[in-house]
C-alpha cells in the first residue's frame, strides 16, 4: 500500500478539468495513508538571477534574504521527498506542459537536493519513488512525435531518480471524447495500490 502521495494538479482550469478528475481517480485508487496536496494553478515564482545567485551559493554562506528566497523552493523539495509517489496531472498545453509545472520542476530539479553530479555524470537522489503522471490532451497523442510533454516528464523525474513512470492518457479527447475516457478509466484500473 502506497503511504504518502504527492497529489500534483497543474491544470489552469480548477473546474471541467479532465487531468484533474484523472489524479483524483488515481489518488482514490491509491488508497494512500497520506496525501500532500500541490495546486499548481495557483502559480509559482519564477526562476531569475537572483534565485540562481542564492541557489548556488553554498547553504552556510547564504544570507537570511537568499535563505528566505529559497524557502518555498525547499518546502517544495520536501514535500517530493517526503512522498512514495507522484500522482502528476499534465495536460498537454501547445505540445508541452504547463507553465506551472514547468515553474514547479525547475524550483525542485536542485543540485545536492534531488541530484547531484558525478565523474560519470549526473544522478537522482530520489530513487525508489513511483510516478503516475494523468495526461489530458484535446488533440495531441500521448507518446508521439508532436508529444514534448511525457518525453520531458519521464526525462526531468528520471535525472531526479525517479524512473518508475506511468503514464495515464486521455488523450485525442477534442476527436472521440468518449473512447480517450474510457480508455484512462482501463488505465486507473489496473494500476497497483
Amino acid at each position: 500500500m502506497t503511504k504518502t502521495v504527492l497529489h500534483i494538479d497543474s491544470s489552469a482550469r480548477r473546474t471541467g478539468s479532465v487531468s484533474r478528475d484523472l489524479t483524483a481517480q488515481i489518488v482514490e485508487r491509491l488508497g494512500a495513508a497520506e496525501v500532500i496536496r500541490r495546486d499548481l494553478a495557483t502559480p509559482l515564482p519564477l526562476l531569475d538571477e537572483t534565485w540562481i545567485n542564492a541557489n548556488f551559493t553554498p547553504a552556510d554562506q547564504r544570507s537570511d534574504e537568499q535563505t528566505q528566497l529559497l524557502a518555498q523552493s525547499d518546502a517544495l523539495v520536501e514535500e517530493l521527498k517526503a512522498a512514495d509517489t507522484l500522482v502528476i496531472g499534465a495536460p498537454i498545453y501547445n505540445f508541452s506542459v504547463p507553465a506551472g509545472l514547468k515553474a514547479w520542476i525547475d524550483l525542485v530539479a536542485r543540485v545536492g537536493l534531488t541530484f547531484t553530479y558525478t565523474d560519470q555524470g549526473p544522478v537522482g537522489l530520489l530513487e525508489g519513488k513511483r510516478a503516475i503522471i494523468a495526461v489530458a490532451s484535446g488533440g495531441t497523442e500521448a507518446g508521439s512525435a508532436i508529444d514534448f510533454a511525457t518525453g520531458y516528464l519521464r526525462h526531468m523525474l528520471g535525472f531526479m531518480g525517479i524512473t518508475e513512470v506511468e503514464i495515464v492518457a486521455a488523450d485525442t479527447l477534442a476527436i472521440d471524447e468518449g473512447a480517450a475516457l474510457a480508455k484512462a478509466k482501463a488505465q486507473i484500473e489496473t494500476l497497483a495500490a
